[in-house]
């Protein structure tokens, strides 16, 4: 069976808005793949089909499910709300399936069915705000640096644009909402109208109407849209109506109208055009100074005519001159963007990141090593403790080698972050009971650092007492009398927390590093994205014969006043 990726849009949340094909391509599905609210929008429409369903920002485990779903043969629809291609998972997934070299002709099959955008759904509940020019930008500065979102705002307080904020506001961003506000205020009247709606068609709606002056004043969070109104919006009889601007040649009150339909496009009725303007010998409107640069990109300032398009300028080259132009404060380097191509030497400046330790056994980092630490990671960089023995290390480079290269060769063991597999090992009691510590680095060098569905942590503790808590992790391997006893499954966090559970004891040493690369290839090959590993061996129920039980719960006592 051939598979395909359906990536879908399902509108604002009811059934009344989502489309036919959309319906279809769900029924057609055998897995859904989507945030956990949005697949219980929809649950009314699924028919047996597997779900995977995660939290807030795991938006790459969904898309590299989907994918790895897709491949095996299987119809995945990935769902968003409102449209999958604006903030919703049309363009992750695409970007994932680049990552892996897929191509239209010889991958899995795609097709992005449209929803309705919140800008839509929102712009219909509260009359006709979008009539004209309009733009979406999201608050969020998770993905993107405010810095960029904020001359984004500026330019569209600037450019006199109705503008749609989406995720306007969370539990932890409350700032960037009172500072889009601000930027507005600089070219808005207090008075401007601004719409608030929650929750759009579905079952705790909500629509206010207010001021871009008092829009503070509301409940506004994460399943809001904002929608601000430029300077001809208004409000009338509880609607919000942006004009198009007819009434300039137009008159609204008759069916008889000055302007015949043969007159109403020429150049000398429209003194407001382009055309118009060129005509009379430049551009009449006063240029403000941020945009004066690109203006003269369009029309030449000694004869005021248009230029001729460039049809041969590259893509890439078109990317550079808008660069350019919203970095056109920043120095001699704007001339080489403008004339599209990077300046010499152009390398963009990454975030390296990863985790430092000086082994697996060996806890003990050098004076060296630690000025060096501080060294590489300057006054840009950071330097992050963790209680697993390891150095989180961030340093703003665009050379990761050379990074890299200095840390190995100070002995130090490199490890990436994120859902990978973690190592942890106790010190052996500062080498003393050695046996086990070649087991443990076996362990590390085949299995440390692989990509899991989630972060995986193998404890492993070089004796019997166990005291550097390995039966606390995913997978806990302790030495006792020369073999293995293994502990799998443990929940360390929440009222049913646990020990991992004991599975098996004196496993001899030449089986134990096979044993843990089985486990470990079966849940990175079966468990769903997210999926932490004590949940998939309660789901799953069996592992290499090691079958899951319910740790008992524990019994607590109401407390008793004492006398």
């Amino acid at each position: 069976m051939s598979g395909k990726l359906f990536v879908i849009g399902f509108g604002p949340g009811s059934f009344d808005h989502i489309t036919k094909r959309a319906r279809e391509a769900i029924e057609e599905s055998d897995v859904i793949i989507g945030y956990t609210t949005y697949v219980d929008l929809i649950r009314g429409l699924l028919t047996g089909q597997e779900i995977v369903s995660t939290g807030m920002t795991e938006e790459v485990s969904r898309a590299r499910e989907a994918v790895r779903q897709a491949e095996a043969g299987k119809k995945v629809a990935v769902i968003s709300s409102g449209d999958a291609g604006v903030y919703g998972m049309a363009g992750l997934v695409y970007e994932v399936l680049v990552e892996q070299g897929w191509t239209r002709a010889n991958g899995v099959e795609v097709e992005v069915i449209p929803g309705i955008s919140a800008i839509n759904s929102c712009g219909a509940l509260l009359g006709a705000p979008i009539m004209h020019d309009a733009c979406t930008i999201s608050l969020s500065d998770h993905l993107t640096p405010w810095e960029l979102i904020a001359k984004r705002i500026d330019a569209a307080g600037q450019a006199d644009f109705v503008v749609a904020l989406y995720n306007p506001r969370s539990g932890r961003r409350t700032r960037q909402i009172v500072e889009a506000q601000r930027i507005l205020l600089k070219y808005r009247s207090p008075d401007t109208p601004v719409g608030i709606v929650k929750s759009a068609y579905r079952e705790r709606e909500r629509i206010e109407l207010t001021t871009l002056a008092n829009m503070l004043e509301h409940d506004i969070g994460m399943l809001t849209t904002v929608i601000i109104g430029n300077s001809s919006t208004f409000v009338y009889d509880g609607l919000m109506i942006t004009p198009r601007g007819y009434q300039r040649k137009y008159t609204l009150t008759t069916d008889e109208q000055a302007l015949k339909p043969h007159q109403r496009l020429r150049v000398e009725n429209e003194p407001w055009s382009l055309e118009a303007q060129a005509g009379s010998g430049g551009v009449h409107a006063a240029p403000s100074p941020a945009s004066e640069e690109s203006a003269a990109a369009v029309l030449d300032a000694s004869t005021g005519q248009r230029e001729q398009p460039d049809a041969d300028r590259t893509p890439y080259e078109w990317a550079m001159q808008a660069l350019a132009a919203l970095h056109a404060d920043k120095g001699p380097e704007t001339a080489a963007l403008q004339a599209g191509s990077p300046p010499s030497g152009f390398v963009p400046e990454l975030i390296f990141e990863c985790a430092v330790s000086p082994g697996v056994a060996n806890k003990k980092f050098t004076p060296q090593q630690m000025l060096a630490l501080a060294e590489l990671a300057g006054e840009k960089g950071e330097i992050e403790y963790t209680p697993h023995h390891q150095i989180i290390l961030r340093v703003p480079t665009a050379d990761p080698g050379a990074v890299t290269e200095r840390l190995r060769q100070l002995g130090l063991v490199l490890m990436p972050t994120g859902d990978v597999v973690q190592v942890k090992a106790c010190d052996f009691c500062d080498g003393e009971k050695k046996d086990g510590i070649a087991y443990a680095e076996e362990i590390h060098q085949k299995l440390g650092g692989q990509e899991m569905p989630k972060e995986l942590k193998i404890g492993f503790n070089g004796c019997g007492m166990a005291c550097y808590g390995a039966v606390k992790e995913d997978i806990g391997i302790v030495f006792r009398k020369g073999k293995f006893d293994l502990f799998l499954g443990a929940k360390t966090v929440g009222r049913n927390a646990h020990a991992g559970i004991p599975v098996a004891e004196g496993i001899a040493p030449e089986e134990i590093v096979p044993l843990i690369e089985r486990i470990v290839a079966r849940y990175k090959r079966d468990a769903f994205p997210n999926e932490r590993f004590h949940k998939f061996f309660q789901r799953v129920g069996e592992i290499e014969g090691f079958v899951w039980r319910e740790p008992a719960a524990p019994k607590i006592e109401n407390a008793v006043c004492g006398d």
